[in-house]
C-alpha cells in the first residue's frame, strides 16, 4: 500500500494529540475505508484498529458518530471469514472502546443492543468443543468485552444472569474462569441495584436470578439505570468498613437460590488463579455483606485453605472478609492464628521485601474482631511484645523493611507501657532500650560510611524513635550526645542535623529536644579549636549556628565569641582557616548576624555584635561583604529593636509558610524605572495585525504566448525534479502589517519588531520568525513575507505575536489576529525550470489525468456541477483560473486547469459548460484535498 500505516499509527500512539491536528471525521473514514478494502492484509487491518481502541473519542466527537462507527465495524465483523479469529478478537475489542467510549451503551443506543446480543451469540458459540484453541480465544474475548461493558454499564447484564450459569456450569476449558468472574460481577451489580430501589425483596431477588429475558431495556429499567457513572464509581470498592456502611437487601431468610449460587462459585474458586479467585471472593464478600439473609458461615468450609495460602492477594481477600464480618466469621482462635501468620510472612527469609512490608502494613491496620482503638495506627490487643519480637529491627535488614520494623515494635512498646504504667519506667524498658541502641548501631555505622545510602535512613529511624519516644530523656539525652559526637566527626551531616531539628520541631511542638539537640551542638562548636578548622568545617558551623540563633532560648554569647575568634583575632600561623576575602564564608558569617540582629536578647548582644561587623565592613577583603556588613552595622547603631525587627523579620503568609527572603539589595531603594526598562510589558489588546497584500497584476501575455519547446516533456521528466526535496516545496504568501484602528497612540511608531508564528496543526512545517525594521502610522505598512512549507497543502490558521521597542525604550509583547490561511493560497503554476511552455503543461495534464482514472497512482476522481451560464463561466475562468490554465485555446470546448500544490500534490479541473449548467470534471492525486477541492469551487462559483 502506498500510505505507511505502520508509521502513521506508531506516531499517534506516541502523540495522540496529532490525531486532532487535522479533520478527525476524515481520518476516521479513512481508516474504516481500508478496513473494508478487500485488499488490505488483516495485519494491516489489525493495524488500523489500534487508534479505535486506543483513543475512540478523539475519532468519534459524538455519539451518533460513535454508533456509525460501530455499524460499520459490526458489518465488517458479519463479512468477516471465521477463520481470521485475531481480526475478529480486535473487531469485537474496537467495538467496545468506541461504544463505552462515545456513552453509546450508557445511552442505550441500537447499536450497543446489537453489539450485546453479538457477544452473547459468540460467548454460546458451541464451534471450539473439540478443542480449537483458536475459536476459543473468541469467545474469550467476547466474555471479555462483556465484563468490560458490565463494569461501565453496572446492572447491564442483570437479566441473563440465568444465562451466564449455565455458561459457567458447561464450560470445561479455561474460559470457566472468565465466566465465573463475569457471573459475580453482574451478580453483584444486579443486587445492588436492588438495595436502591425502594421495596425491593426476596421476590425480586428471586426473579433477578431465574431470569433470562430478551436483551431489549425496557422504559422502567432505562430510569433505573440513569445513574450508571455513579453507580460504577460506588461499585469499585463496597468494602469500606463494618457492616452497616453497605446497603442491604431486607430479603428474610428465604434466600435459598442465592445461597446456592454463591456456594457453587465459592466451591469451584480453587479452580481459579490466585488473583481471579481473590477477585471472587470479594465480590461474594460484598454480596453477602448486602445480603444479610445468607450467613457469613458460608465462607467456613474455605476458611483453612485461605488461611494457610502463601498468595498475598488471597490473604488480604480473607482480611477484608474478617473486616466485615468480624466476629460473626472468626473467632479468637482465628483472630490470633491470622495474626501470627502475619508475624512469620513479616520475616520470611523467602519471601521479598515488598511482600514483608504488606504483611506489617497489614499487622498495623489488623481488623480485630472487637477493636478498642480506631487510630491510624493501632495495633491489635493480642499483639505482645513477647509476641512481636521476631521483627526486632537489625542493622541487617534492608532500609524500608527496618524502618517498619522500628516503627512495629516502637508502638508495641508504647502500647506495653501505657498498659503497665504502674509499674514504673523499668517496665517498658527493656524494649525501648533495644531500638535506642538499634539507632545508635546505625549511626555508629554512619561514622565509617557516609554515603547517602546509609545516612538517610539512619536518620530516619533517629527520627521514627524520637517521635515515640521524645518523653523519656534517659534515652533522647543518649541519642543526642552521640549525634553531636558524629558531627564533630563529619561536619557535611549540618544539613541532616538541621533538618532533623526543624522536623521533630514541627511535628513535636510539647517536646523540647530540638532546642536541647541544637544547644548541645552549639556548645561542641564553638568548643571546638579554631586553629584545626578547615573553611569546609567552617561552612557547616555557620549553617548549625545560624539554626541555633532562630531559638530565642538559647543563648547567643559563645556563638559571638566563636564569630570574634574567627573574624577578629589573628589565626595562629599553624591554623589553615584562612577567610581570604571568600564571599561564600563571609556571607555565611553575615547570615549568622542578621539571626542575631533579631534575636530576643539582642541589647547583650550589641557591642560583641557590632565589633564584628565593624571589623567584617573595614577588613574584610571582600567589598560586596563589607557593604553588606556596613549595612547591618548602620541599622543596629540607629534602629531600635522593634524597628529592625519590622526591616528584617519576614512574614509569615496566610497559608503559614514564610515568604521567600529577600535580598539585601531590596533594602535599598529600587529604582523603577530601571525594572520598568527590563520588563517585557505585554499590551491590553491587538495593536497590529497582518493584512493579505494586494496580489501583484499578472501578466496576460505571458500566460497566453507559447514559449519554444526544446524537446517534448514527459510525465517522468517532470517528475524527476521532486528528487530534491527543496525543489518548489514552499509557498511564499505576501502580508502588509498595518496599525490597528483605535489603538494607543503610544504605539504609533514602534521598532524592532519581531514577528513569532505558532502553528495549529501538522500540515506545514515550523515557521522561522521574522523581523521589521519598524511600523509608522504615517507612512505606507510594510510587507512581510511568509514562507510555508506545506506537508499537506490545507487550509490552516497561524496565532502570531510580536515584540516590539516604543520610542521610550520600552519592549513590548503583542498577540496579533489569527493569520488564516486559505486553500487557494496554496495554488502554485506548474513548477519547471525554465518555466514550462503551454505544450509542456498540457502533456503533463494529459499524463497525470490518464495515470489518475487508469488507476495508475492512488489518486481519485469527482464531478462538481452548478448553474452558470457560457459568459459567467468564461469570466470565472479568466479571474480565477487563468494562470493555471493549459487548454490551447479558449474557445475549445472544455477548458483544461492544472494546479500544482506543494510539495508533490496536483488537483486538475477540465471544465466544460452545458445547457445553463456547468461541469467541473476533478482529479487529484491525493484524495485527502477533495473536501477543500469541493469547498473551493463551491466558494467561488457562488459569486457568480
Amino acid at each position: 500500500m502506498s500510505v505507511n500505516w505502520a508509521e502513521r499509527v506508531s506516531s499517534w500512539s506516541r502523540s495522540p494529540s496529532l490525531l486532532l491536528s487535522g479533520s478527525s471525521e476524515l481520518l476516521l473514514a479513512e481508516l474504516l475505508r481500508e478496513i473494508r478494502d478487500d485488499r488490505a492484509t488483516f495485519a494491516v487491518k489489525i493495524l488500523l484498529l489500534t487508534p479505535l481502541c486506543e483513543h475512540p473519542s478523539l475519532l468519534c466527537s459524538s455519539e451518533s458518530l460513535g454508533e456509525e462507527t460501530a455499524l460499520e465495524l459490526m458489518s465488517v465483523f458479519a463479512q468477516c471469514p471465521s477463520k481470521n479469529v485475531q481480526f475478529r478478537c480486535h473487531l469485537l475489542l474496537a467495538l467496545t472502546s468506541v461504544l463505552i467510549c462515545t456513552s453509546c451503551v450508557s445511552h442505550r443506543s441500537s447499536a450497543s443492543l446489537d453489539f450485546l446480543v453479538l457477544l452473547l451469540q459468540v460467548s454460546q458459540d458451541p464451534s471450539d468443543i473439540n478443542g480449537d484453541a483458536a475459536l476459543r480465544s473468541l469467545r474469550a474475548t467476547a466474555c471479555d468485552c462483556l465484563r468490560e461493558l458490565e463494569a461501565c454499564c453496572p446492572g447491564l447484564l442483570s437479566q441473563r444472569l440465568e444465562l451466564l450459569a449455565r455458561l459457567r456450569q458447561q464450560e470445561t476449558s479455561r474460559l470457566h474462569q472468565a465466566y465465573a468472574g463475569l457471573q459475580i460481577l453482574v451478580l453483584r451489580n444486579a443486587v445492588y441495584r436492588l438495595t436502591q430501589e425502594a421495596g425491593a425483596g426476596a421476590e425480586h431477588l428471586k426473579a433477578l436470578l431465574g431470569g433470562n429475558a430478551a436483551a431489549e431495556w425496557e422504559a422502567e429499567q432505562n430510569s433505573e439505570l440513569t445513574a450508571t457513572v455513579k453507580d460504577s464509581a460506588i461499585l469499585s470498592s463496597l468494602i469500606l468498613g463494618p457492616m452497616g456502611t453497605v446497603p442491604t437487601l431486607q430479603t428474610g431468610a428465604d434466600c435459598k437460590e442465592l445461597r446456592s449460587v454463591l456456594s457453587s462459585l465459592l466451591d469451584e474458586s480453587y479452580l481459579l488463579t490466585p488473583l481471579c479467585q481473590a477477585g471472587l471472593l470479594r465480590r461474594v464478600t460484598e454480596v453477602v455483606a448486602m445480603v444479610p439473609g445468607v450467613p457469613p458461615a458460608i465462607f467456613r468450609t474455605h476458611l483453612l485453605r485461605l488461611l494457610g495460602t502463601c498468595e498475598v492477594c488471597l490473604l488480604h481477600a480473607t482480611l477484608l472478609m474478617k473486616c466485615m464480618f468480624t466476629d460473626s466469621l472468626f473467632s479468637s482462635e482465628d483472630e490470633a492464628f491470622i495474626l501470627k501468620r502475619l508475624i512469620m510472612l513479616s520475616q520470611h527469609p523467602l519471601l521479598s521485601t515488598p511482600e514483608k512490608l504488606f504483611y506489617m502494613d497489614c499487622i498495623l491496620h489488623f481488623p480485630e474482631n472487637r477493636p478498642i482503638s480506631c487510630g491510624e495506627d493501632s495495633l491489635p490487643v493480642q499483639l505482645t511484645q513477647q509476641l512481636a519480637l521476631p521483627l526486632s529491627p537489625t542493622v541487617f535488614n534492608d532500609s524500608a523493611t527496618m524502618l517498619a520494623r522500628l516503627n512495629l515494635l516502637s508502638l508495641v512498646c508504647l502500647e506495653e507501657g501505657e498498659q503497665e504504667e504502674g509499674d514504673g519506667e523499668g517496665a517498658k524498658s527493656l524494649g525501648v532500650s533495644y531500638l535506642c541502641d538499634q539507632v545508635a548501631s546505625l549511626l555508629r555505622i554512619v561514622e565509617n560510611d557516609c554515603s547517602r545510602e546509609i545516612v538517610v535512613p539512619s536518620f530516619r529511624a533517629a527520627f521514627l524513635f524520637l517521635s515515640h519516644f521524645h518523653h523519656m530523656e534517659v534515652y533522647t539525652s543518649s541519642l543526642s550526645k552521640q549525634l553531636c559526637r558524629l558531627y564533630l566527626r563529619h561536619p557535611r551531616l549540618a544539613p541532616h542535623l538541621i533538618n532533623l531539628a526543624d522536623q521533630t520541631q514541627d511535628r513535636l511542638p510539647e517536646s523540647s529536644w530540638a532546642v536541647r539537640f541544637l544547644s548541645a551542638l552549639q556548645a561542641v562548636i564553638t568548643g571546638a579549636f579554631i586553629a584545626q578548622l578547615t573553611p569546609q568545617d567552617l561552612a557547616c558551623h555557620l549553617k548549625i549556628l545560624t539554626r541555633v540563633a532562630e531559638e530565642g532560648n538559647i543563648s547567643q554569647s559563645n556563638t559571638l565569641n566563636f564569630l570574634s575568634g574567627v573574624t577578629i583575632l589573628p589565626s595562629p600561623p599553624s591554623s589553615s582557616l584562612r577567610l581570604n576575602g571568600d564571599w561564600c564564608l563571609g556571607s555565611k558569617i553575615l547570615g549568622v548576624c542578621r539571626r542575631l540582629l533579631i534575636h530576643p536578647s539582642l541589647d547583650s548582644l550589641i557591642i560583641p555584635l557590632a565589633d564584628i561587623l565593624q571589623h567584617l565592613a573595614h577588613c574584610y577583603g571582600d567589598t560586596d561583604i563589607q557593604d553588606h556588613a556596613r549595612l547591618y552595622y548602620s541599622l543596629l547603631t540607629t534602629l531600635s529593636r522593634e524597628k529592625l525587627a519590622g526591616v528584617l523579620v519576614q512574614g509569615p503568609m496566610e497559608t503559614g509558610q514564610q515568604v521567600k527572603k529577600q535580598s539585601l539589595s531590596c533594602l535599598m531603594a529600587d529604582s523603577e524605572g530601571l525594572r520598568s526598562a527590563l520588563t517585557v510589558h505585554q499590551t491590553v489588546m491587538a495593536i497590529i495585525r497582518l493584512n493579505e497584500a494586494p496580489s501583484e497584476p499578472q501578466d496576460t501575455q505571458g500566460a497566453n504566448v507559447d514559449q519554444e519547446e526544446v524537446e517534448e516533456l514527459t510525465l517522468d521528466t517532470y517528475r524527476s525534479q521532486f528528487s530534491d526535496p527543496s525543489f518548489a516545496s514552499e509557498i511564499i504568501l505576501r502580508y502588509q502589517l498595518t496599525h490597528i484602528n483605535g489603538h494607543d497612540p503610544r504605539f504609533d511608531q514602534i521598532f524592532s519588531i519581531r514577528l513569532h508564528f505558532l502553528l495549529t496543526d501538522d500540515h506545514y512545517e515550523e515557521l522561522c520568525d521574522i523581523s521589521v525594521p519598524c511600523l509608522f502610522k504615517d507612512r505606507p505598512p510594510p510587507t512581510v513575507q511568509l514562507r510555508l512549507k506545506p506537508r499537506q497543502p490545507c487550509p490552516t490558521t497561524l496565532h502570531a505575536s510580536a515584540i516590539f521597542t516604543t520610542q521610550d525604550g520600552l519592549s513590548w509583547h503583542t498577540a496579533l489576529p489569527d493569520v488564516h490561511v486559505a486553500f487557494r493560497q496554496t495554488f502554485l503554476p506548474l513548477p519547471g525550470t525554465p518555466p514550462y511552455g503551454r505544450g509542456s503543461r498540457l502533456s503533463v495534464f494529459e499524463g497525470l489525468w490518464e495515470e489518475i482514472h487508469s488507476g495508475g497512482i492512488d489518486g481519485t476522481n469527482s464531478l462538481f456541477c452548478c448553474q452558470l451560464k457560457e459568459a459567467a463561466l468564461n469570466t470565472l475562468v479568466d479571474k480565477h483560473f487563468f494562470p493555471f490554465l493549459v487548454s490551447e485555446s479558449p474557445h475549445k470546448e472544455d477548458f483544461k486547469v492544472i494546479f500544482f500544490l506543494p510539495p508533490n500534490s496536483h488537483m486538475l479541473l477540465k471544465v466544460r459548460p452545458e445547457e445553463d449548467a456547468a461541469l467541473f470534471h476533478i482529479a487529484t492525486d491525493n484524495w485527502w484535498l477533495l473536501p477543500h477541492i469541493n469547498s473551493y469551487l463551491l466558494t467561488i462559483t457562488n459569486s457568480h
